[in-house]
């Protein structure tokens, strides 16, 4: 949903319709607000802010911010560099959580640091993706059971979440890249017992050409088990391409299996993938092209206030450079792998995360990989995150 269709529902509030949330309420707010979802490491505000909206009800207000910096070997050209100082979130949320019309909407500035890929700027990425209000949906949940939502939302595709301080580690992996981040539609959710589902209608990667389908299906055994087999495509061929929408990715079919494991301190997440761009005139493809993928994420809780991430994966793709096979990863026929490790402390809303990345491809196009020429065959990256869960 746009966030001009936002603009309308929130009138200008006077200082009185604020209040914290461990004032004398005439409801009870859960200890942190459900949206966005959060990973282990870090823990979402438990006393946010409410404004009253009479009317309109409820609006409890929540945010991120957080600073960034980082040095890496073999940078791109530009605008990629060897280090850069740059804002992570700048990001302010607002949700109705009861009812049968809830709502949220997040608004601010971001960046995507992903590992094996050079880094675009805050400013440059909210420009060139999701503009300055990259989730906003209506949410329809006339009981416990079942949910629609209708707008700007968080893809279903993948194991690690769309924006930094929601996973366990500061960038996202090898497998991430080839997902959708945010996508327009509708998506219904339905749980039973153990069973959660989601079914959702969208544009894919924000191509405004409403023809994916995806599919999630989530079985928790009991509290340390849990299994989920995620799906979803393009049902036609789309060639429609933007900075958002990458020609191939927006084509493409892609399947998640994983499986998570609570153990004590311990959180233990498997997950494999596939995807794979269908031959079609239309988007200029005479070879299919795929990826096969794995990736084993793990998190020790040291201490109530410090985490230890750490996350391996590997991708490989099909063809070569002289058959053509599309493009996607380092030149047709490559594979990568990478290692990341992420400690995180957090005081009562600050927070702060450092981290280490090595990615190692093979099989690389030369001008496809890293460095200045696109010749080098791995890139390390270190980083330090520091902010704040309001």
């Amino acid at each position: 949903m746009k966030a001009s269709l936002w603009a309308a529902v929130f009138p200008i509030l006077s200082l009185s319709a604020v209040a914290r949330a461990d004032d004398p309420p005439a409801e009870t707010m859960p200890t942190a607000l459900p949206t966005p979802s959060m990973n282990a490491t870090l823990a979402g505000n438990p006393n946010p802010l409410s404004i009253d909206l009479g009317p309109f009800g409820k609006t409890w207000v929540g945010g991120a911010v957080s600073l960034l910096a980082f040095e890496q070997s073999h940078s791109l050209s530009s605008p990629d560099k060897d280090g850069r100082i740059d804002i992570g979130n700048a990001q302010v949320f607002l949700q109705k959580t009861d009812g049968v019309l809830q709502y949220f909407v997040q608004l601010g500035g971001y960046s995507f640091p992903t590992v094996g890929t050079p880094y675009l700027k805050a400013a440059d990425t909210v420009t060139a993706l999701y503009g300055y209000a990259p989730v906003a949906y209506l949410k329809l949940a006339p009981n416990a059971a079942f949910s629609l939502q209708l707008g700007k939302l968080p893809t279903l595709i993948g194991a690690e979440y769309s924006f930094g301080f929601q996973n366990l580690n500061i960038e996202r992996g090898l497998l991430w890249n080839q997902e959708n981040v945010v996508t327009r539609g509708a998506q219904a959710n339905y749980t039973s017992g153990p069973i959660a589902l989601s079914l959702a209608v969208t544009d894919g990667f924000y191509s405004n050409r409403y023809s994916w389908i995806s599919g999630s299906l989530a079985w928790t055994f009991d509290a340390a088990n849990i299994l989920s087999v995620i799906a979803g495509g393009n049902t036609r061929r789309t060639a429609y391409t933007s900075s958002a929408t990458p020609l191939l990715l927006n084509n493409e079919q892609i399947c998640n299996v994983f499986y998570t494991h609570i153990a004590g301190p311990w959180t233990w997440q498997t997950y494999l993938q596939y995807s794979r761009v269908p031959k079609a005139s239309r988007i200029g493809t005479t070879k299919e092209a795929s990826t096969w993928g794995g990736a084993v994420f793990a998190n020790y809780q040291v201490s109530p206030s410090f985490n230890l991430a750490g996350r391996i994966e590997y991708l490989s793709t099909n063809g070569d450079a002289l058959d053509g096979t599309p493009n996607l990863l380092y030149g047709p026929g490559s594979t990568a792998w990478s290692a990341t490790i992420t400690p995180t402390w957090q005081w009562q809303r600050f927070f702060v995360r450092a981290e280490v990345s090595l990615v190692k491809a093979s099989g690389v196009v030369p001008g496809l990989a890293f460095g200045r020429s696109g010749t080098q065959a791995s890139q390390t990256r270190a980083l330090v995150e520091t902010g704040a869960l309001f």
